[in-house]
């Protein structure tokens, strides 16, 4: 099957029967829906997602490399089954239930003003990441490196620091319950 090359270009309201397999470099994606598409081995490199749908695409060995999303809806999407070692993305005002992001590499990631409502960062590497103004109500953290990490101004987290590797991590004094949780204490936020 043939392999396409694209440079340089803007897609804009597109579905998925419109996108060809191959390359795309320096590429824009305007509020196209690739919910449920299948993008295993596609290759993305430096490219925006604006106001996109990939809810449920299917990205066994896709490469998403300086990539960028915008205001995308990407729910249920496994990254674990991307190329790890190309992976490079940065997620700015984006919707990622259920995103799973097992074992994945994603040191210095931005993660900003996003819901990542039960996203799974099992075994990852966030060492530097910064999750800014981002929902992380029942995400998992279980044998995360989070050192150097900054989840200040994020909210709803629970991390055990006995599972998770947390040297120079960020977060602000009212975060703190969310470190704390695992511990089944009480406490008063009065006092």
């Amino acid at each position: 099957m043939k392999e396409f090359y694209f440079s340089d270009q803007e897609f804009k309201n597109m579905d998925a029967s419109e996108l060809y397999k191959g390359e795309y470099e320096h590429c824009i994606f305007r509020q196209a829906n690739f919910e449920y598409a299948d993008l295993s081995g596609f290759r993305f490199n430096k490219c925006r997602f604006i106001l996109c749908n990939l809810s449920l695409a299917n990205l066994s060995g896709a490469i998403f490399s300086e990539v960028v999303f915008d205001e995308c809806k990407l729910l249920g999407l496994r990254f674990d089954q991307c190329n790890q070692l190309a992976l490079s993305v940065t997620f700015n005002s984006c919707l990622l239930h259920n995103a799973v992001f097992y074992k994945a590499s994603l040191k210095k990631t931005q993660f900003t003003n996003s819901n990542l409502m039960e996203a799974d960062f099992s075994e990852c590497d966030l060492s530097g990441a910064v999750f800014t103004d981002c929902d992380l109500s029942g995400a998992v953290f279980d044998d995360t490196n989070l050192e150097k990490a900054d989840l200040r101004t994020s909210v709803n987290y629970s991390i055990n620091p006995a599972v998770n590797r947390l040297k120079k991590a960020k977060f602000s004094l009212s975060g703190i319950p969310g470190l704390l949780d695992v511990l089944d204490i009480e406490i008063d936020r009065n006092h």
